[in-house]
């Protein structure tokens, strides 16, 4: 990595906040504004979906592609280039009259968010160490926990008050003021020491896998899960994986390097971290049951959200302090049964409505409580237990898992919502959708318990 005298400072951790929330604010609050733009736009449920879905897809896809190049390029270098096409993505959407430019602006979206995330984390790493790193990584979980947490109520209330276009202006201007504050930070680049060649080949295979097994959970149950065109989806997926794995082992210039995974604590923190955003179909799940099953409104369903908002913002510090004092294993563990819990009770359908919200108000809560002691925890443990020369491409991996997880964690719950609904109701529908989520993380929690140290993150929590 390349040395340097400057340290990191607030000015650098708000521009880097201000970057991440371009992607996990702005352009995740498409999730409660859906009825807005189809009226708006004339697009089908279904296109919009699939546009809704791509961002965090395509983030996922090149994600480990944009860590690599942020290594070799320069971290700065593709933060603003990330920026940028934030500018440009969101141009996209203020401008769309139809689908084109609503898929155009969301594919974009979704390429500046690979570039942001793993370049900023890594940015990170090389400007602060020690406590002050854990305390630039517990705001960058701010932007990213808090930017999820609060899209709901950002995209309804927007959305109701000034029109869905606006927040992708609002967008924009968080995308230049990030660019200004971070034009004066040093270039951070890692050693070359190898080939520094691109993995074109893992990544055409990469996309086709994903693209492939996304398609295959989205547009399983319309296409028929025994139709040609489905058992194709699937066969590809799986031969996909199954090559991915064979040919990238050991390339020297890997897509993805499988060494990383030896590491315990960095492989239980990237399991988990997908695990748990994966959970976000809690979200789609919670969301369209009350509109649907309750009579709520978007605005209203996005209100219930608003305890996840305060509790997540809240927690991510106490989750760095509570690092620093005890290791990172322990509020890893507690955050993530806090998470099961919360979005435990929200399946909780029989009961009348005003309890029921009462419930689900409390579950959202509980659900922010928990992700916010796991946040900067989980970070901590993934950026410390990557080498300096690849910080980058663990980043990288580390974020893919958070984009791929929430990309696919939204697909599942929301097909299992829709099969289940036509069969069986709304409400059965919804604790079968949360059930869902309850599972993603109890797995989550069994590979913390078994994958990262007690003593992770002590020695740097001084």
């Amino acid at each position: 990595m390349m040395t340097t005298a400057y340290k990191g400072t607030n000015k650098l951790i708000t521009g880097i906040v201000f970057g991440v929330l371009t992607f996990w604010l702005f352009a995740q609050a498409m999730v409660n504004v859906i009825p807005a733009v189809q009226s708006d736009l004339g697009v089908s449920s279904s296109t919009l979906n699939i546009a809704i879905s791509l961002t965090a897809l395509f983030s996922g896809i090149f994600i480990v592609a944009a860590g690599g190049l942020a290594d070799k390029l320069g971290r700065k270098k593709l933060t603003n280039i990330g920026l940028i096409l934030s500018i440009i993505g969101s141009l996209c959407l203020v401008f769309a009259t139809g689908s084109f430019l609503l898929i155009v602006g969301r594919i974009i979206q979704g390429i500046s968010a690979a570039c942001i995330m793993p370049a900023t984390i890594a940015l990170m790493k090389a400007y602060f160490e020690g406590a002050e790193r854990q305390r630039a990584l517990s705001y960058w979980s701010i932007g990213s926990w808090g930017g999820s947490g609060v899209c709901s109520l950002f995209g309804g209330a927007v959305a109701t008050y000034l029109g869905w276009k606006w927040i992708f202006i609002f967008s924009i201007i968080f995308a230049v003021l990030a660019l200004w504050l971070i034009k004066d930070t040093p270039e951070s680049k890692a050693k070359q020491t190898g080939s520094s060649k691109f993995d074109v080949s893992g990544l055409i295979v990469f996309i086709i896998t994903m693209l492939a097994l996304n398609i295959f959970i989205t547009q399983g149950d319309k296409l028929g899960w025994t139709n040609w065109v489905t058992i194709v989806l699937i066969a590809v997926a799986v031969v996909g994986a199954f090559a991915f794995i064979k040919v990238e082992n050991g390339k020297e210039n890997a897509l993805i390097d499988f060494k990383l995974f030896k590491n315990m604590p960095y492989t239980g923190a990237t399991i988990s971290n997908f695990l748990l955003n994966a959970v976000a179909g809690t979200l789609v799940v919670a969301n369209t049951y009350v509109q649907e099953g309750r009579g709520f409104t978007s605005f209203q369903s996005g209100m219930l959200s608003i305890g996840y908002l305060i509790v997540v913002l809240s927690m991510i510090r106490v989750g760095e302090k509570i690092l620093q004092k005890v290791g990172a294993k322990k509020p890893m563990v507690w955050g993530t049964i806090f998470t099961l819990v919360g979005v435990g009770v929200m399946g909780l359908t029989f009961l009348p409505d005003l309890a029921y919200t009462v419930v689900v108000f409390i579950g959202f809560a509980v659900f922010g409580f928990g992700l916010g002691i796991y946040a900067t925890p989980s970070t901590d443990t993934a950026v410390s237990n990557a080498p300096d020369e690849k910080i980058g491409a663990a980043s990288g991996i580390y974020k893919m898992a958070s984009s791929l997880g929430g990309a696919f964690g939204v697909a599942i719950s929301a097909t299992v919502y829709a099969v289940i609904s036509e069969n069986s109701g709304v409400h059965a529908a919804a604790s079968g959708g949360i059930i869902a989520n309850v599972i993603f993380a109890a797995i989550a929690l069994i590979s913390i318990i078994f994958l990262v140290p007690n003593n992770a993150g002590k020695s740097v929590a001084k």
